[in-house]
């Protein structure tokens, strides 16, 4: 006979352990946060361990709660997978995760194609905020990272790195400017939603190329990537851009590179669970995402090996 603690109070603490917040684990199972802090009180009564170290803020797990969450998250998702496959509606359309600018940019373009060529129907998230797999029932997601994480299969896709564009009007029939004839272009910028230290930004660029004139001046900044690309396009400004999303209007002639001076970009990969019912068709899914690795993306950089 199985010794096993109360299944809520399982669910409990491996919803509190993936979100690390009490109130986003509550959110997830429609239970206020004091009852999921009794039910992890009391799964950690009946183990006799704490599970959570939880001063000083913000709310950690404990050597234990780090060995007993893996397994569980990852035994929740064969039990979920395994009911799943009794009933996945082969004609069900997948749930795609993708940022708002991957979308518009290199997605919406290549949509109809996908649909040819997998039959794979994709109903498409759009959303700046990382997916979790384990909980919103997104299907697949596109992230954008410089490695893989931890919590799901990670497939990488395509290598970035990011690159200096503005619409040719501003280039006043020079092939190429030099880096402080770029820095005197109207700067355009826009916040990355990582909030990475090392996020790509003019003074960076501005160090790489060595270029001694002052300060960059950033002419207008946008909360939306998405925005900022639609600005560059209208010609009211240079920006420094993700080459993959931009390179279909680097092909058309839309968008031109200033410089061969780049900074290195994170990787997209796809992201999706192991276990999944529908793991066939994500499959085919990925195998069309990698087909995609485009000859017409002007990055010379040599692509990483496949995960």
């Amino acid at each position: 006979m199985r010794k096993l603690p109360p299944l809520h109070s399982l669910r409990a603490f491996e919803a509190a352990a993936r979100h690390l917040h009490f109130t986003h684990a509550a959110e997830e199972l429609h239970l206020t946060p004091t009852a999921i802090s009794h039910q992890v009180r009391q799964l950690e009564e009946i183990l006799g361990v704490e599970l959570f170290r939880r001063y000083p803020r913000p709310v950690r797990l404990s050597p234990a709660g780090e060995k007993l969450f893996p397994v569980l998250r990852d035994s929740l998702d064969r039990i979920a997978a395994a009911i799943g496959q009794l009933s996945d509606d082969q004609n069900r359309p997948l749930r795609l995760s993708v940022t708002m600018a991957f979308a518009s940019r290199w997605l919406m373009p290549r949509l109809l194609q996908l649909r040819e060529q997998t039959g794979v129907l994709i109903e498409i998230e759009a959303d700046d905020h990382v997916a979790d797999l384990h909980a919103s029932g997104i299907d697949m997601a596109i992230r954008y990272a410089e490695r893989a994480g931890m919590d799901a299969e990670w497939h990488r896709l395509f290598p970035d790195r990011i690159i200096p564009v503005c619409a040719p009007g501003l280039l006043l029939d020079r092939a190429q400017l030099t880096p402080d004839q770029v820095l005197a272009l109207p700067l355009l910028h826009y916040r990355w939603r990582s909030g990475a230290a090392n996020a790509p930004n003019w003074e960076r660029w501005q160090a790489q190329a060595q270029a001694d004139r002052g300060r960059p001046h950033i002419t207008q900044t946008f909360s939306e990537e998405v925005h900022a690309l639609d600005a560059v396009v209208a010609g009211q400004g240079a920006v420094l851009a993700s080459e993959l999303l931009v390179s279909d209007q680097l092909n058309a002639g839309t968008l031109v590179p200033l410089s061969d001076i780049s900074l290195p970009g994170p990787t997209y990969w796809a992201v999706f669970l192991t276990s999944h019912p529908a793991k066939e068709r994500l499959q085919i899914l990925l195998e069309w995402f990698r087909s995609q690795r485009s000859p017409s993306c002007t990055s010379k950089a040599a692509p990483p090996p496949l995960a």
